[in-house]
């Protein structure tokens, strides 16, 4: 394995990769069956071990292209486009660096706040738009755990202007529009990885991603 792969076995102690690995054999042994391909299981588990929810086995939902174009757009050095700072906080910047690929929120940027105060929009839709501008949401992997109206907008774009992400993860977390915006994405062409239903958040996207890192080493070995 290369020093310049986002391994984690180079970040854990020994203790800490122990204490990992038997949690992840308690989730094996308690989940029991289900129908995920092997790819997409290695995401479920991480969901099911960043959330202590059995629940997330019955709530994620993949286009069938999702961990094979998640993994390229990786490995290729994409973009990722976050709603929060929540998420790209929570990311680990070595990984992902490991590729080139670099991590944009424009959440709290003042231009953004000013539009959506100007516009009664929100934040959140602004914060698209604005990277879509930068050309920051095409080729990138869209993660969303917070804002379903970023979601709505990343929908918007793709349907109107025929932009394409490499990937969505969707998981925003809420009682306004979360379960929709998630469907919404179903719908769409475009490779996707969600958590159905008002159920989400940051730290899900986070493992989402970390997961799809991981995948991208096992499949460059």
């Amino acid at each position: 394995m290369s020093n310049n792969e986002p391994n984690d076995m180079r970040q854990m102690t020994a203790l800490g990769r122990q204490i990992e690995t038997g949690s992840f054999a308690v989730i094996d042994r308690e989940v029991g069956e289900h129908n995920f391909p092997e790819d997409q299981w290695q995401v479920v588990r991480r969901v099911i071990h960043s959330t202590a929810d059995f629940e997330f086995k019955t709530l994620m939902a993949f286009h069938e292209n999702a961990i094979s174009a998640g993994v390229a757009a990786l490995r290729s050095g994409c973009p990722l486009l976050v709603d929060v700072k929540m998420i790209s906080v929570g990311l680990n910047a070595d990984r992902l660096g490991a590729y080139g690929c670099e991590v944009h929120t424009y959440i709290s940027d003042d231009d953004v706040i000013a539009t959506a105060k100007q516009k009664n929009s929100t934040r959140a839709i602004e914060s698209v738009r604005k990277a879509h501008r930068l050309g920051k949401l095409a080729g990138s992997i869209v993660a969303v755990g917070n804002a379903p109206t970023a979601l709505l907008e990343v929908c918007r774009y793709i349907k109107e202007e025929n932009v394409r992400p490499a990937l969505i993860v969707g998981v925003p977390v809420g009682f306004i529009s979360a379960a929709e915006s998630k469907e919404a994405v179903m719908e769409l062409d475009v490779p996707y990885i969600v958590a159905r239903g008002r159920k989400g958040g940051s730290a899900i996207a986070v493992s989402i991603i970390h997961a799809l890192l991981m995948l991208s080493v096992e499949t460059a070995s």
